[in-house]
């Protein structure tokens, strides 16, 4: 039934006006813009819901922005080593704010697990091929199952290890180094001298020119000691350890990005936990090249820590080289820290 106005005028069809919803009329589209004149840059730090990047490093043109995620983004990691695309105020001067629209693909890139049940990640860091697992000989004492779990997601990233051995005026490095020379892993043994110099830096310095690097390690073991030794202007903060726990203290409470010697070197917050959920256990043994073909008679279903397993027999028939016993038992203890997967049992 037609209504009549307070005037007596009918209503009709005519009288009825849409209004427009909050997200407009216009059909929404897939579609995303190319931004082909985005600015390349390189991010170097993350600080509460900002990204400090770098443009044009190394050049005249280089210049410093700070920058904010692009919607369109979503939740997408954005870590330091990470190359984006800027849009926006790109000058870099204070106070201006570009957009990172785009994350270019990675060569590499570190994650850890959040949580020891969970495949959740946690990104760490992007484009580096080297990874710095740094311990102290003493004080505090070395924790095998973090270097392992390092070990570990250093093979499954496609990432070269490098033990970098710290305190060795505390306690001599052999005895540790014996259980990780099946590895083949390279290292570098270190210690501060009266006169505050570290002996053994420049080995370790040689050893990350020309290369993209990540140091990780427990609080304390003096990861930004090394930091501060090799780039002194990021000036990290440094702590001690707690005489009662044996523990450090953290210092550092984000990861930090810096030029050095042709590449780039990353310092990380001290690790209280390393989790390996988002690695599959079957894919460890691809990092293991000469057991990798052996491992091709094991049954269908073979954990390789069962007593059924082929690489026992093949190994001692010499199939596997004269250190393939030592490499065997250390790849089958990387195995097991990964099928357990506690990443608080450090």
């Amino acid at each position: 039934m037609a209504r009549r106005s307070d005037s007596g005028r009918r209503f009709d069809e005519s009288d009825v006006r849409i209004r427009p919803g909050r997200r407009g009329s216009r059909p929404r589209t897939k579609d995303r813009p190319k931004h082909d004149d985005a600015v390349p840059a390189l991010v170097l730090a993350v600080d509460r819901g900002r990204w400090r990047t770098v443009v044009a490093p190394g050049t005249d043109e280089e210049r410093h922005v700070t920058a904010m995620r692009a919607r369109e983004l979503g939740r997408t990691a954005i870590v330091p080593g990470d190359r984006v695309a800027l849009t926006g105020d790109v000058s870099g001067r204070k106070d201006t704010l570009a957009r990172i629209v785009r994350v270019e693909e990675r060569s590499t890139f570190l994650r850890r697990s959040a949580d020891d049940d969970t495949t959740t990640e946690r990104a760490l860091v992007a484009n580096v091929d080297t990874m710095v697992i740094v311990t102290a000989l003493a004080d505090p004492t070395p924790r095998g199952r973090l270097i392992d779990r390092c070990l570990v997601a250093a093979f499954d990233a496609g990432i070269t290890p490098l033990l970098c051995l710290t305190k060795a005026d505390l306690c001599a490095p052999d005895e540790f180094l014996a259980s990780y020379a099946p590895l083949g892993v390279d290292y570098v043994v270190t210690h501060l001298r009266e006169d505050g110099s570290i002996a053994g830096l420049e080995a370790l310095s040689d050893r990350l020119a020309n290369h993209s690097s990540v140091l990780v390690g427990h609080s304390g073991v003096g990861k930004s000691t090394l930091v501060n030794a090799l780039v002194p202007q990021v000036h990290r903060a440094t702590g001690h350890v707690n005489d009662v726990t044996g523990r450090g203290r953290h210092t550092s409470s984000s990861a930090l990005m810096a030029p050095f010697r042709g590449g780039w070197v990353i310092d990380t917050p001290g690790v209280r936990s390393f989790g390996l959920g988002h690695i599959d256990p079957d894919h460890l043994i691809d990092a293991f090249a000469d057991l990798a073909s052996l491992a091709e008679e094991c049954p269908r279903g073979c954990t390789h820590l069962e007593d059924e397993c082929a690489l026992d027999r093949q190994v001692d028939e010499g199939l596997a080289g004269s250190a393939g016993r030592a490499r065997l038992e250390s790849f089958r203890r990387l195995l097991a820290t990964l099928r357990a997967n506690d990443p608080w049992d450090l």
